[in-house]
């Protein structure tokens, strides 16, 4: 199953956000003939939204409060790893297999000891001339061998025993051997001689005690060489390999815990990608880890997947300013924008499909979708689309209504079997957004971030049947308006209260005095809240006039 396109509207959302929401992401699935498109939210519901969602029977949207692209998101977490009992013949065929630069090494209880790299490994079978022995260092078991060069075993004795040992190659005249090995000085116990069909350099390296005494190229071993091997208690092995293979495998069966990296980097799932990016610029490594609190290893990644583009994909509905926004929008993949407010700046880095219509409401835009595609929206869908265009345009008398609103409305009412005044009336009885929240709860309801150069403001709406519930609370919401403002940095915080009835709104504002003196609509009280006679509408009515004021 691929991964959800959720569709999501602004923060603060209103009816039409959760509307236009759940419809466009069923519009998508019938479309695509898919399940793969979620309607999501990105703040908390309301009186009305509830009113709404419970009168079509249909649940609210999914909850995402970021979007920001996490390590774990982007962690391979099928890992594939070895453990410390393995060789590095065994973490090369890992690394071969998954085509992977590097593998975690763990113990035997799955916690981490580190990590081993092709790099490491390069290093560790490249020659050093400064130190010869080096070449010839193996720390494995007879057995470990023995697995790795898919050996015959002739003689075992304590195979499994994990020891230092070095690997020598008889290939010289049987006087040349005996001194060369008395030169380096390499106890006979500790030496793997690798051989062929030597019988004198087999007999002697019996006779000496060898370790280990490997017969290459899948030869015969003399009947009294063997009984001698039995005797002495020395190792002996047929390899199907010749001498030099065999010898470079023999180096390949040394443990990995040998040269394992135990400085490892570690994160935790929930660090942000971007940030992550920051801190590993000056970090070389060709894994890092993911861990949880406990130290358990949850997944890996590189420096490439970093930059690769993130899976999560989205489609923005009833805005388009990154401000307004999902946390994390501007860092994923957006794929379509459905709005009718202006323009804002949220880049993207592909083209996509944007409908942007000066229409009342999103839901218009989406129900035109189903319309435009000859595709049937089910009753339930068709009434929450006409709670969003009822909601966004007052039932139609917002400045803001276009006779498409109206035209679309009065479709979708005959599929939903609904009378458009009756849900009107409905929705807007569904109780007063004042009374029912905290004064904090009010003014981010239905709020908008904007900036204008570098100026920011929020505005925040409430629609109520009249101004009692406003008059009675209005000293707390205009604390709450202040405290908001001097959190976020804003010039100024506002909150437009809307009277259904009246068709008139009073604004309450906290701001700059310079600011405050240049509103021309006329003192109320205190200086800070104005009578906004016919102005309902806060994308055509109010923002315009603000943006004025501003730009003045």
């Amino acid at each position: 199953m691929s991964d959800p396109i959720y569709v999501i509207g602004h923060k603060n959302p209103d009816a039409d956000s959760i509307c236009a929401a759940i419809a466009y992401a069923d519009f998508k699935n019938k479309l695509t003939q898919s399940s793969e498109y979620v309607a999501a939210r990105c703040g908390n519901s309301n009186a009305r939204i509830d009113t709404i969602l419970d009168y079509f029977k249909m649940s609210l949207p999914l909850f995402i409060g970021d979007v920001t692209p996490r390590l774990r998101d982007i962690m391979v977490s099928d890992v594939r790893s070895v453990k410390t009992g393995a060789t590095c013949i065994e973490a090369l065929e890992v690394i071969d297999e998954f085509d992977v630069r590097s593998v975690p090494v763990v113990e035997d209880d799955g916690s981490v000891k580190g990590l081993i790299s092709i790099f490491q490994m390069g290093e560790f079978f490249i020659p050093k001339i400064s130190e010869p022995f080096s070449m010839r260092r193996v720390v494995s078991s007879v057995q470990a061998i023995i697995n790795s060069i898919d050996a015959k075993v002739l003689n075992s004795n304590k195979a499994d025993e994990v020891e230092e040992m070095f690997v020598r190659v008889g290939a010289m005249d049987i006087r040349s051997f005996g001194a060369f090995t008395e030169e380096e000085k390499i106890p006979a116990g500790q030496s793997i001689i690798v051989v062929g069909d030597r019988y004198d350099i087999q007999s002697k390296s019996i006779y000496s005690g060898v370790r280990l005494l490997v017969i290459t190229g899948g030869l015969d071993v003399d009947p009294e060489i063997v009984e001698l091997a039995k005797e002495k208690g020395v190792n002996l092995i047929i390899s199907p390999y010749d001498s030099a293979t065999t010898a470079w495998t023999i180096r390949s069966a040394t443990l990995v815990k040998d040269i394992v990296d135990t400085k490892f980097t570690k994160f935790g799932p929930e660090e942000t990608v971007k940030d992550v990016r920051r801190r590993t610029a000056m970090i070389n490594s060709p894994i890092y880890f993911v861990m949880d609190d406990k130290d358990r290893m949850l997944g890996i990644f590189s420096k490439t997947d970093l930059l690769r583009p993130t899976k999560s994909k989205i489609i923005l509905v009833d805005h388009n300013e990154v401000g307004q926004a999902v946390n994390g929008a501007s860092e994923v993949n957006i794929l379509e924008i459905i709005d009718h407010h202006r323009l804002g700046n949220t880049p993207t880095s592909q083209p996509i499909l944007f409908i942007n219509e000066p229409v009342g409401s999103s839901c218009t835009i989406v129900a035109d979708q189903y319309q435009r595609f000859n595709i049937q929206p089910s009753a339930e869908i068709a009434g929450i689309m006409m709670s969003g265009i009822i909601s966004d345009t007052l039932h139609l008398n917002s400045p803001t209504s276009t006779p498409k609103d109206k035209e679309i409305l009065d479709w979708l009412a005959e599929i939903a079997d609904v009378e458009s005044s009756a849900l009107s009336q409905t929705i807007f009885n569904a109780g007063s957004i004042i009374v029912s929240n905290t004064p904090e709860e009010v003014i981010t309801a239905d709020q908008k971030v904007y900036c204008e150069g570098e100026i920011g403001y929020s505005v925040s709406q409430v629609e109520e049947l009249g101004m009692e519930n406003f008059w009675e609370k209005k000293d707390i919401l205009l604390q709450a308006l202040k405290e908001f403002r001097k959190q976020e940095d804003l010039y100024m915080a506002t909150l437009l209260v809307t009277d259904i009835n009246s068709q008139n709104s009073l604004l309450l504002v906290a701001g700059e005095r310079e600011f405050l003196e240049r509103i021309s609509y006329p003192i109320v009280e205190s200086n800070c809240i104005f009578d906004l006679p016919g102005i309902v509408s806060r994308k055509k009515q109010l923002i315009p006039y603000l943006t004025g004021i501003l730009e003045g």
